[in-house]
């Protein structure tokens, strides 16, 4: 299983759905109309109306919002059809030459996938959306703010006092030993 786009009919992302993982080209999906309640019952089944497509091309990373070029995709399988087409009759004709004449077989190319995903806002959309609001901090992260100041304040303080108790230590330890030779 995999996850696929699903568009709207111009294009425009609208959720991931999980298919096969053999999923892959564009099918449209429908809606049904709603039927008005107050309308006579009729026996006809309500038009089924086209809502969008499931898209197995994968999205291109980094878009906003990102939007399918269904006209691309069109003309793409146009040109997948001709290529197709033109392969068949160029097989064709290949085969149809007597066997010591034919050569080598004719071989299909596929016509090159055009980048069918584009970005679905605008270049001022996108700086909007991306610029940075300076925000006034919080209570909460000014006393976080003064909290980390005070841990950093008693863990230098802590570091001054075990310098001064080694200190302290040291010269105990000269006081020690010069009593030790004055009573020696």
């Amino acid at each position: 299983m995999k996850a696929v786009p699903k568009v709207n009919t111009d294009g425009l992302f609208i959720e991931d759905l999980i298919a096969d993982d053999a999923f892959s080209g564009v099918v449209p999906f429908y809606i049904t109309s709603v039927v008005d309640p107050d309308a006579e019952e009729t026996e006809e089944a309500p038009e089924p109306i086209l809502a969008g497509y499931t898209v197995g091309i994968p999205v291109t990373p980094g878009l906003y919002n990102p939007r399918f070029n269904l006209e691309a995709w069109e003309a793409y399988q146009d040109e997948l059809s001709a290529a197709e087409e033109a392969y068949k009759v160029a097989y064709n004709e290949w085969s149809a030459q007597p066997e010591d004449e034919r050569g080598e077989p004719p071989v299909y190319v596929a016509p090159e996938q055009p980048q069918l995903w584009g970005e679905g806002l605008t270049p001022e959309k996108i700086e909007e959306l991306t610029r940075s609001n300076p925000q006034n901090p919080s209570s909460i992260d000014l006393l976080g703010a003064e909290l980390t100041s005070m841990k950093l304040q008693n863990i230098q303080q802590q570091q001054t006092i075990s310098a001064l108790g080694a200190e302290l230590a040291a010269v105990k330890l000269d006081v020690i030993k010069l009593r030790g030779v004055e009573q020696a």
